[in-house]
């Protein structure tokens, strides 16, 4: 398939970037949530030129308990350590985007498949796709608790941007309530396949480049499984990536293509991806945790400006899943 095949442009500009590149020194800004309502001013100038300039940061004093951080991971390996046909039990699906697949995304950008598999947990589409508390204990108590805590944070976040872009504070909190009609957050649970030097630099990718389909991305990751790289705006045609280093005690974000859309290109939905090991470099599993904030499905991506055709967000992200996990 090649770029002018995609109806998006955020599809055709990632149909375009696919090789390895070459590393580069560049700073991911850190922001403290602490005293948030005191600080707000200060936060959301933090937050506004990190997501400008780069698109990516990381949250400190985000209030997430580390023990609840912890038991997610511990349920995610829980998960991924059940046999396949176990698993298959559980299918990802397609019009739900929720459940499990493995090797099933195909990115624009590579046009190989994924060396992961993933759990999506999308809260109302949940039915039948949970596992049960014989193979899992505990296991949808701690996903719900850890999706509650994460959408806190993620509003947050969003109020800021809300009151810089001129929308009422809580604009992208009605636009992604829980128990509104179309709710499409998702907290996702990955497990990049151990892989080794060859067959990274043979062209398989634990996730090709990519921006995300969302408003806003919380990442969890584990330290030492490193991976995560990132190519702000025009670096992604020279290909210059920074390498994320993974810190548990931080919350690692990024703008997606939803918020892009909302702030008429304002604020950077940036390319990323994770890399295979280089040469050295041990051939081990990589976890991580994603939450992803996804207006609700009847909600209306409407720039001010009108940069781009209003669209509902539950196309948008359709068309984005349809391009992700061809047949």
């Amino acid at each position: 398939m090649t770029a002018h095949e995609y109806d998006l442009d955020e599809l055709r500009l990632e149909s375009t970037i696919g090789g390895i590149g070459h590393d580069t020194d560049r700073d991911i800004p850190v922001v403290s949530l602490a005293d948030f309502d005191a600080r707000r001013t200060e936060i959301t100038d933090q937050l506004w030129r990190a997501a400008t300039e780069v698109g990516f940061f990381q949250l400190v004093d985000h209030g997430i308990p580390q023990e609840l951080v912890d038991a997610t991971f511990e349920a995610a390996a829980g998960l991924f350590a059940l046999p396949d046909e176990v698993k298959a039990g559980y299918p990802w699906k397609r019009e739900l985007n929720a459940g499990w697949e493995s090797k099933a995304q195909v990115r624009p950008s590579t046009r190989v498949a994924d060396q992961k598999e993933s759990f999506q947990m999308t809260r109302p589409h949940m039915a039948g796709l949970w596992p049960t508390d014989d193979e899992l204990p505990g296991f949808r108590t701690t996903m719900l608790a850890m999706e509650a805590q994460c959408w806190n944070v993620a509003m947050d976040v969003l109020s800021c941007f809300a009151d810089r872009l001129g929308f009422d504070r809580d604009f992208f909190a009605r636009a992604h309530d829980p128990n509104g009609d179309g709710y499409q957050s998702t907290v996702r649970l990955l497990h990049y396949f151990p892989m080794s030097a060859d067959d990274f630099e043979g062209g398989q990718w634990r996730a090709g480049a990519h921006t995300d389909y969302n408003c806003l991305t919380l990442l969890f990751q584990r330290t030492g499984q490193s991976g995560l790289q990132v190519c702000p705006g025009s670096d992604a045609a020279s290909g210059r990536w920074t390498s994320v280093d993974p810190d548990e005690t931080r919350i690692t974000c990024n703008i997606g293509d939803m918020l892009k859309r909302w702030s008429d290109d304002l604020l950077m939905s940036t390319l990323h991806r994770v890399r295979g090991p280089r040469a050295g470099e041990p051939a081990i599993s990589r976890y991580s945790v994603a939450f992803f904030a996804q207006a609700n499905k009847p909600a209306l991506i409407e720039t001010p400006k009108g940069t781009y055709a209003p669209m509902t967000a539950g196309d948008f992200l359709q068309q984005r899943i349809n391009a992700n996990f061809t047949a």
